[in-house]
């Protein structure tokens, strides 16, 4: 069991000590309903310096009441806490109709789905730094430490492109552990995790193949050596490094073509 109390304190002092060396006025984070940006907009509040909440839905056919309540329960806690809502559903309709793809609802295309899927999370993270550099805020990020360098579930450029992230070292079991900590709404407690991007509402667990426990148990477990495992462990660990293989590319720093010196020597003669 983790200590909860202290690894709250530290986080608020590690977001008082970056924002002070960063000479930024405030933070801005992106909220959902979920419980990991719930947990992570709870933090950056309790750091008392500005903090903006930012609610963007796209095409949703009724209100995110988990946001609201989260919005409404941080509002009434702490002061510094400003909540903004902006519907992006023009700006993402808007793009679909510059590219053509009009095809939006079929399903059968993967790819072109995953790619509007994408495009939501990038639009979001537009629209959280146009308010960050208008008001030099810090775009806080929301992923765990399974999501960022596990299987790296998150958009490239979306809600992969951050300034800092607070909760990178924690696994989703323990950000349950803060949640319940923190008194966070029950309701988000409890709600099937999802990254909100698909029409049809799939959550986490449908898209990567597995529960969060269980990949938070694969990464522990990966490099693991004389260990005999079942069946069903084995399973878990393959998907695992499908996922980890697949997604790779987000988690490394981007190449570089290093071009050898003899070669740029040669090339100024």
């Amino acid at each position: 069991m983790i200590k909860s109390e202290k690894i709250i304190r530290y986080i608020v002092y590690w977001l008082k000590k970056y924002i002070q060396k960063s000479q930024s006025n405030g933070f801005i984070i992106g909220i959902s309903g979920g419980i990991d940006s719930s947990v992570t907009s709870f933090l950056v509040a309790m750091t008392k310096f500005p903090t903006i909440i930012l609610e963007m839905p796209i095409l949703e056919k009724k209100e995110n009441y988990l946001s609201i309540k989260h919005a409404k329960f941080l509002k009434k806690k702490f002061e510094n806490v400003h909540y903004l809502k902006k519907d992006l559903s023009t700006l993402f309709t808007s793009f679909c109709h510059i590219i053509n793809d009009n095809d939006v609802e079929n399903k059968k295309k993967y790819f072109l789905s995953l790619a509007l899927a994408n495009i939501k999370s990038r639009i979001r993270m537009l629209t959280l730094y146009y308010y960050a550099n208008v008001k030099n805020y810090l775009v806080v990020g929301t992923g765990n430490k399974v999501e960022d360098f596990g299987v790296g579930f998150f958009t490239k450029y979306g809600d992969g492109g951050v300034d800092l992230n607070p909760i990178a070292d924690l696994n989703k079991s323990e950000i349950r552990i803060l949640a319940r900590k923190l008194n966070i709404i029950d309701e988000i407690q409890k709600a099937e995790p999802t990254d909100g991007l698909w029409e049809d509402h799939r959550s986490d667990e449908d898209q990567l193949g597995a529960t969060y426990e269980e990949l938070e148990w694969a990464m522990e477990m990966i490099e693991k050596k004389n260990y005999t495992f079942s069946e069903k462990e084995n399973k878990i660990l393959k998907q695992y490094q499908i996922l980890h293989e697949k997604n790779r590319h987000k988690m490394i720093s981007i190449p570089k073509c290093k071009i050898p010196d003899i070669i740029k020597k040669l090339d100024k003669i």
